[in-house]
């Protein structure tokens, strides 16, 4: 599953909002990701042609299967990174910074050996 790391940044978004507030709004996901609304509407389109989205006609983004197994992936990697890296003594915006970027790079194996080491604790 090849795909940039915006696109799993936006699929991550959609689905923590979706947790939060229980539907998910472009204006919501803009100012999760700190973006403006013209660059959710071009990713969103980008997304839905991906078949990684679906926009209702009432203007609200729900995932796909696709989109749904992507974003439950890298979300828990963020989770999963963030917590060891709390566990390590690293306060938690660092520890949630640093896992934005940890998790689009990691590989599987240094992820399990990460995840491993965490619930051993």
């Amino acid at each position: 599953m090849n795909i940039h790391e915006s696109a799993e940044d936006y699929l991550e978004a959609i689905l923590r909002l979706r947790e939060t507030k229980g539907f998910v709004r472009s204006v919501d996901i803009a100012q999760l990701l700190g973006v403006t609304k013209p660059s959710v509407s071009f990713a969103m389109k980008k997304l839905r042609e991906n078949d990684y989205i679906r926009m209702g006609e009432d203007s609200l983004i729900t995932l796909t299967e696709k989109g749904e197994e992507i974003a439950l992936r890298v979300y828990d990697r963020h989770k999963t990174i963030m917590s060891f890296l709390i566990s390590i003594g690293v306060d938690e915006d660092t520890a949630r910074e640093d896992a934005c970027k940890i998790e689009h790079d990691i590989s599987q194996e240094s992820f399990e050996a990460l995840r491993r080491q965490l619930f051993r604790s």
